[in-house]
């Protein structure tokens, strides 16, 4: 029997992978063996089951080549023990006689591939890449997804050292585990998605979709739609049918952000969703079951909102199995060194600029400014430092500064310019969140920030803070 030695195509270098070769016939595994040992880490090879066996009991492969037929115990019995024992590597089997029963076997088995002999060194040497390359994949994703989890307490609203963010990262940790539907309360930007995705990183749902939501965000006469989906034709623009977020969210975490600015009619259908765990597409007569964790979030006081008559009282019990508040910035300044700093490593990193130093002045300012617009608001802050090259005044001004005009002494039109830039600031520069809190559109927002000058990429900390300071050191 020949075997073409020769390989056209680079296949790169396995060095970090192992392969395990079993094979009766001593022909084919020294003709893989010369074939895979320059290109990986570490080859071995035995002539039977039980060779192989003490092999894989003192060393570890990423891969291995099994022959079906083999003396005593065939590959695909050995390939179903290998499988029932927990290997979870890659099983390319081999053989000269094969039927389509026999293919069948080997991949209800648990093989990867299924490869005819005679073969060609590229044919085999193709499976192992496409094996190597899902187990490359694998294993960054397991890294990525193990370095998130423990980053988890290290990321914008957790970092910190007060009692409050201590209190708040233990319990995270108690109820992340659990299925319990989670409520957030808390104002815009102290970090209310930063904790649902680390409710949803440390859970078992962890490898499964992650979905936010911004219920401001989204028309009332849309939301049904973009929550539970529509058949074709449910309504005018339905030209085809269209999956809603809870599908995608089937398995994992679903956000619902600004929950509060749900309509009540939708209020209630929600509620019907959560309790029976189906849902209904716009104009279809079926309901599809879901498997969601919900975690929702407001900035507004849904306990006043319910007394208001603005939220379902039995939609609030609903979601409040658990309620967690987050603190806003001001009620834990002791963090603010710790988050300026981590803040300042993160943006110099990735816009490739030398940080700025923290001073004990700088510090003094930062703790000493409200930051209406809590963690959002102070990373703003420091990226727009970074961009600059200096820090921006705060609400303090430097103490040979003119001293600021009072109220009284503005124009109508001043007043009117402090009073917008506040709420800019509040809602860390969300135009929309902006322009809905006072009454106007967004183009119109955005033509008086464009007129002073600032252009539509948001504003400054503070009504104080057009003027860049050079006390940075």
């Amino acid at each position: 029997m020949q075997y073409d030695s020769e390989a056209g195509t680079d296949f790169g270098n396995w060095q970090a992978f192992s392969i395990l070769i079993v094979d009766d016939e001593a022909g084919m595994r020294s003709f893989l063996e010369r074939a895979l040992k320059a290109r990986c880490g570490q080859v071995a090879s035995a002539a039977n089951v039980e060779d192989a066996a003490e092999l894989m009991a003192r060393l570890h492969f990423d891969l291995i080549v099994l022959d079906i037929s083999l003396p005593g115990k065939s590959g695909i019995e050995w390939l179903l023990e290998l499988r029932r024992g927990g290997y979870t590597g890659d099983v390319v089997l081999v053989t000269a006689f094969a039927d389509m029963e026999t293919a069948i076997s080997a991949l209800r088995g648990g093989a990867s591939d299924f490869i005819l002999k005679p073969f060609r060194v590229d044919q085999i040497l193709n499976s192992i890449k496409r094996c190597f390359e899902g187990a490359r994949l694998a294993r960054e994703n397991f890294v990525l997804r193990r370095e998130l989890a423990e980053l988890c307490a290290e990321v914008e609203g957790f970092v910190g050292h007060s009692p409050l963010i201590q209190s708040l990262r233990s319990l995270v940790r108690r109820i992340a585990p659990m299925p319990t539907t989670v409520l957030l309360q808390g104002e815009s930007g102290t970090g209310k998605e930063v904790t649902a995705r680390a409710l949803h990183q440390m859970s078992n749902r962890a490898q499964r979709p992650f979905v936010p939501v911004n219920c401001a965000a989204i028309s009332p006469e849309l939301i049904e739609s973009e929550l539970f989906g529509h058949v074709k034709g449910a309504f005018t623009g339905a030209s085809e049918a269209r999956n809603g977020l809870f599908y995608y969210a089937h398995g994992g975490t679903l956000f619902l952000d600004e929950i509060g600015e749900l309509p009540l009619a939708m209020q209630t259908k929600l509620l019907r969703a959560l309790e029976e765990r189906r849902i209904r597409p716009v104009g279809s007569a079926r309901e599809v079951p879901v498997d969601v964790r919900i975690v929702a979030a407001s900035n507004r006081d849904l306990t006043e909102e319910v007394a208001a008559g603005r939220f379902r009282q039995d939609l609030f019990f609903r979601l409040a199995v658990v309620e967690i508040t987050i603190p806003p910035l001001r009620a834990r300044t002791e963090d603010i060194p710790d988050l300026a700093r981590h803040f300042m490593a993160l943006f110099s990193a990735q816009l490739g600029v030398d940080p700025l130093p923290l001073s004990a002045e700088i510090i003094a300012r930062l703790a000493a400014y409200p930051w209406p617009g809590n963690v959002r608001e102070l990373r703003n802050f420091v990226e727009r430092s970074l961009i600059l090259g200096a820090f921006p005044t705060l609400g303090i001004a430097p103490a040979n500064a003119a001293p600021a005009v009072s109220e009284d002494e503005m124009t109508l039109e001043e007043v009117e310019r402090q009073h917008i830039l506040r709420v800019l600031a509040v809602c860390g520069g969300n135009k929309s969140e902006a322009a809905r809190r006072l009454g106007v559109s967004r183009k119109t927002l955005e033509r008086k920030c464009a007129e002073w000058g600032r252009g539509a990429g948001g504003v400054d900390p503070s009504p104080a803070a057009e003027t860049v300071a050079t006390e940075a050191s």
